[in-house]
């Protein structure tokens, strides 16, 4: 029973070797960590640590979505998983919790900004899981120039 509990705990991963995936999901960190410092530095409700979580978590969901396509089950001939679903799955969950931070004061809406990252680091968690981490580094600098240089241009327009 022993060696049973021994070979599961250090059986290395079928579909995306360990050393993959911790690299996956310290991309996931490192890109969600840029956008989490600038909310935390705008002083808004979802900061450094829950955007690094969501990414993560998000990460982690397409890691475990690949292991399970990988492992065998019976029938090799039949799709045991649609890559969409779980995409979906996370978007949902992600918008869930985004939806949470909105509310509106005074007739402004409030958080939608810090709402709409948290979002987008799902799906930059859901790039790094899938291996496309040069695609979610892309979508990270995109992010980063409308949070910091528009605000920057909003506040010369006084539309902030």
């Amino acid at each position: 029973m022993l060696e049973q509990i021994a070979d599961e705990l250090t059986t290395t991963f079928s579909a995306v070797p360990a050393p993959v995936a911790f690299t996956r999901l310290a991309a996931a960190v490192v890109l969600a960590a840029a956008v989490g410092i600038e909310r935390e530095y705008s002083e808004k409700p979802a900061g450094l640590r829950t955007h690094i979580l969501v990414s993560v978590a998000a990460c982690l969901f397409v890691i475990l979505g690949l292991e399970l396509a990988a492992m065998d089950f019976g029938g090799s001939s039949e799709q045991r998983n649609d890559p969409l679903r779980m995409i979906e799955a996370v978007t949902a969950g992600v918008a869930f919790l985004a939806a949470g931070l909105i509310f509106t004061s005074n007739g402004k809406v409030k958080n939608i900004t810090t709402g709409a990252s948290l979002w987008l680091v799902g799906a930059v968690g859901l790039g790094c899981g899938a291996g496309q981490m040069p695609l979610a580094a892309m979508a990270t600098g995109i992010v980063l120039f409308v949070l910091l240089l528009l605000r920057q241009a909003e506040r010369l327009l006084g539309t902030d």
